[in-house]
């Protein structure tokens, strides 16, 4: 399950998506916008600025930006900085991978192999999906539904 943390650093990655090129915005703005507590963002946005995801400026004309274009930048990297590993057991893992104490055999473990294929979905959506491209889906939602009614 995605953390406060992820979701919410999703929410500011997305905001930071719609600014003209160039732009920086004060995360209290961001915070304000998505209700949000101020503190906890400013840890998230420094996890992501550890990340190399967003670039940050103090004073006059300061505040955060994107580091890259939003094309750029996939989703399933932005979700595991944040909150780790994608699979919902660290056997399913790729990138945090550990054996359970508890299976005897690994190979035949049918909870492993189910939360394997429950790891291989959500990173095939995510690893796939562009910063870009989910700032866009509200956008297109509307219109996909205009279109529907017409």
């Amino acid at each position: 399950m995605l953390t406060n943390k992820g979701k919410y650093g999703l929410k500011a990655m997305v905001h930071l998506a719609g600014l003209p090129p160039g732009a920086r915005i004060g995360v209290a703005e961001i915070a304000e916008a998505h209700r949000i507590p101020k503190k906890f963002l400013d840890a998230i946005l420094g996890d992501l600025r550890n990340a190399g995801f967003v670039h940050s400026k103090k004073g006059p004309g300061g505040g955060y930006a994107l580091a890259r274009p939003a094309e750029e930048i996939r989703i399933g990297h932005v979700v595991r900085a944040l909150d780790g590993p994608l699979a919902p057991l660290p056997c399913a893992s790729r990138t945090a991978y550990r054996p359970c104490e508890d299976c005897a055999d690994e190979a035949a473990c049918s909870v492993r192999l189910t939360m394997l294929a429950v790891r291989n979905s959500i990173a095939g959506i995510l690893d796939n999906l562009t910063l870009e491209q989910m700032r866009a889906m509200p956008q297109a939602e509307a219109e996909a539904s205009l279109t529907y009614h017409i």
